[in-house]
């Protein structure tokens, strides 16, 4: 059974990409911090900007903002919010200390039966411009769930390839969890609080952000294969703060391989010609 909504009005924010809160990330990530005003911006840096502050009384139990109302997001009556994966379409990169203009729409949203239960399918689409130039589009894919079931068995998680010809070595922590999640103004709990985490959404530990993941996957690919015209990825399984992880690459696919050996995320991505 699928039901559809129709596509709420834009939302429109304006932001001055700050080149300090840029800076910081790249020591976050452990990066010399030397974006300043006038940089390009490293791809999915956007993430820092656009913040959309709402007093406690806007905030759902998770701390993310309430969904129905006056939001985007329609309430589907599902408490649990996932970043299932997303895809970019770069034109021109951002630059640091200039303002930008970012306009969002609900492209879809829906409720599906999936194997656990229903789910609540959202997509978002937004555009970035910079002095009246379109900079980038993305396509922003949420996943809503119900609280999980204790007596549910655990879902088998996707084997990953092992095929890869880079690999990188990346470690997390709850500091670094901490970090993002202030810098991109974050408030969802699975991110810095473990015993909501644990307690109420059933996670083992600190959930790592999906856009993080898809972060660091961006940034190697970028390295390796020079500047980005595309990228899409696909959230898998989730990895706990105290795990390590290793990104992946193979020609334009990479991923994400936990410690154990399951596959957190998959991407593709496309260079300029």
């Amino acid at each position: 059974m699928t039901s559809e909504t129709a596509a709420a009005p834009a939302q429109n924010l304006t932001d001055i990409l700050d080149p300090a809160r840029a800076a910081a990330f790249q020591a976050a990530l452990g990066l010399a911090p030397d974006i300043a005003a006038g940089s390009e911006l490293p791809p999915f840096f956007h993430q820092l900007y656009f913040w959309t502050p709402l007093p406690p009384q806007g905030l759902g139990r998770d701390g993310h903002p309430k969904v129905g109302g006056a939001g985007l997001i329609p309430d589907m009556g599902l408490p649990r919010r996932m970043w299932a994966g997303g895809r970019l379409r770069f034109e021109k990169p951002l630059r640091a200390g200039i303002a930008a203009e970012k306009s969002s729409v609900l492209e879809k949203a829906e409720q599906k039966a999936g194997r656990t239960g229903p789910l609540g399918l959202v997509r978002l689409r937004h555009e970035i411009r910079q002095e009246g130039r379109l900079c980038l589009t993305e396509w922003h894919d949420l996943v809503y769930r119900e609280d999980p079931d204790s007596a549910a068995p655990t879902p088998m998680s996707p084997v990953a390839r092992t095929d890869e010809t880079q690999a990188r070595e990346v470690p997390f922590s709850s500091t670094l969890l901490f970090r993002y999640s202030a810098l991109t103004f974050n408030g969802h709990r699975i991110h810095y609080d473990l015993d909501y985490a644990r307690d109420v959404e059933g996670y083992e530990g600190l959930v790592v952000h999906g856009p993080l993941l898809a972060q660091h996957l961006m940034l190697l690919a970028e390295e390796l294969m020079g500047p980005l015209a595309e990228f899409s990825f696909r959230a898998s399984s989730p990895l706990m703060h105290f795990e390590d992880a290793t990104l992946c690459r193979k020609g334009r696919d990479l991923w994400v391989r936990g410690p154990d050996g399951r596959q957190c995320m998959s991407a593709v991505a496309v260079p300029m010609e």
